[in-house]
């Protein structure tokens, strides 16, 4: 297996779906999958990611399992981190029907509302800090999503593109410093870059340069629109950064959300689940429907969700 972090990770992935008719894991389909995650450095310390998504957190229920080396299992506690993706809402490009890429354009009505109902997804998962791109549709997504949160944490961006601005947003109250939720913004997760592509309809540039030509440009791997980005160059810079930003923060126990993209987050699974270049042009991921990960330290986790998993079918293939 590859290394998966500068941490030295190793990731290895199963596919699983629950079963609750007779509560045991079906191998058969893909609708939750349960990744391995072991440190070189170490040799003991393994984290367990579980990727769910479903109308509700309420409905996760995360059991550990702890090898006895009889090959049964009994329930061990174990500290947990979580990971949720979410893409931003309808954006007034999309609605347009255009090709956005990098241009910083605003969510729709629709795009609110789709980011409101995504926070009331994730409204009973902790939320330590928040990853965003530069763009103003995953900032809002973010924020909207974080107001409907049960604890009520003030998301705030942070500024640190200089001295000043940094200085100057400094919250010197503790007891409200501890009610609020950093909110850090990277171009790195922003979409990919569409080139001369940007602002044009796409119906219309199919017709112009012909729906195949079009259809790779947009899902091919390695082959960028004119004067734009391929999928490749964009995971280069999205992987890059959850490497070294991201990770660090889950490791360290952090709950962690990323709010960006399709292909900045279609690059970032590629990475955890081990996509091939092959399988990752087919994935897909729909705009505020989040994904958990849940991370768990020193054991595998197992979780439970709901019987309708609507997202991972349409996310993985």
């Amino acid at each position: 297996m590859a290394a998966a972090t500068s941490h030295h990770t190793i990731v290895s992935i199963q596919s699983h779906r629950w079963n609750g008719k007779n509560s045991r894991m079906d191998k058969r389909t893909a609708n939750v999958r349960l990744v391995s995650v072991a440190s070189c450095c170490s040799g003991t310390r393994k984290l367990g990611l579980v990727c769910v998504s479903g109308s509700k957190s309420s409905v996760i229920d995360p059991v550990q399992l702890h090898s006895n080396g009889k090959g049964d299992h009994t329930p061990k506690k174990s500290s947990e981190s979580t990971l949720i993706l979410i893409r931003h809402g309808e954006s007034m490009w999309n609605e347009k029907n255009l090709f956005t890429g990098c241009v910083d354009v605003p969510l729709t009505r629709t795009g609110v509302e789709e980011a409101i109902e995504a926070g009331k997804r994730i409204c009973n998962i902790p939320i330590d800090v928040i990853f965003t791109s530069a763009m103003i549709r995953s900032q809002m997504t973010a924020m909207l999503a974080m107001m409907q949160h049960r604890r009520k944490k003030v998301p705030i961006i942070t500024h640190k593109e200089s001295e000043q601005p940094h200085s100057w947003s400094q919250i010197y109250c503790e007891d409200t410093r501890e009610q609020s939720v950093p909110v850090i913004t990277a171009w790195q997760l922003n979409e990919r870059m569409y080139g001369e592509l940007q602002g044009l309809n796409k119906q219309e540039t199919a017709e112009r340069f012909g729906k195949e030509q079009v259809h790779e440009w947009r899902r091919s791997y390695d082959i960028p629109p004119p004067n734009g980005e391929s999928l490749a160059m964009c995971a280069d810079r999205a992987v890059t950064y959850f490497k070294d930003q991201v990770i660090p923060q889950l490791i360290a126990g952090k709950h962690v959300m990323v709010a960006a993209h399709a292909n900045s987050l279609r690059s970032i699974i590629m990475h955890l689940d081990k996509l091939t270049s092959q399988e990752v042009i087919y994935s897909r991921i729909y705009n505020c429907l989040p994904v958990s990960l849940l991370i768990c330290v020193s054991s595998c986790v197992v979780l439970k969700v709901g019987t309708k998993i609507p997202f991972c079918s349409g996310f993985l293939h």
